[in-house]
């Protein structure tokens, strides 16, 4: 087994990747089982940026095959927010409820068509050495009126996916996967997973 270590402490997200990684000779470990890794600042422009920065400082700094994801929404009528800063949306103390407020918030008033999103996710791998390789996966859909659903994370309760009347939130776990930005990404990182662990 190929120890794959995830760059992230979201355990919804850690759950989520190792659903989606069955069937690899991968043992998926993350940052909880690292000890004294210092904390990336995630400075960059762009979801590429930042997930690349993880990836590659982490690797370097543990000696282990490193996955990182940045993904976020990107909101048509606010001009791309919260884009880097959907975590943060809120501020600095931002928790998912503050974050789907303050979206709910700023769309108000708008109708279905001018509530276009989309979920980005750009997934970073990197070796040991640095050397790091990305792929992009994307979800188009709209912003609900309100929250709906129990399940899933962060603005998953006002998500629509294209093509569907539930949100995120409301979809089987197994489902979302399947159509999911992150889902989309990690099909294509599987087969980058598979040459560097094989």
């Amino acid at each position: 087994m190929v120890k794959l270590l995830l760059a992230s402490r979201n355990q919804h997200k850690i759950e989520e990747l190792q659903q989606m990684l069955v069937g690899l000779n991968i043992e998926v470990i993350s940052l909880d089982d690292v000890a004294d890794m210092p904390v990336i600042e995630e400075d960059g422009k762009t979801f590429n940026e930042n997930a690349s920065k993880k990836a590659r400082l982490t690797a370097m700094h543990t000696g282990l095959i490193c996955l990182a994801d940045d993904s976020g929404l990107v909101v048509d009528a606010l001009g791309g927010q919260p884009g880097v800063y959907s975590a943060r949306f809120a501020g600095e103390d931002a928790d998912d409820r503050k974050n789907n407020h303050k979206l709910l918030q700023m769309l108000r008033g708008l109708e279905d068509e001018k509530r276009q999103a989309r979920f980005i996710c750009v997934i970073a791998i990197s070796d040991p050495q640095g050397k790091v390789q990305t792929v992009e996966g994307t979800c188009e859909g709209q912003i609900n009126y309100g929250e709906r659903g129990t399940g899933g994370f962060g603005y998953d309760p006002l998500f629509i996916p294209e093509g569907y009347s539930q949100t995120f939130a409301e979809l089987p776990p197994e489902e979302k996967n399947r159509i999911s930005h992150r889902g989309q990404a990690l099909l294509k990182a599987r087969s980058i997973l598979e040459k560097v662990t094989g």
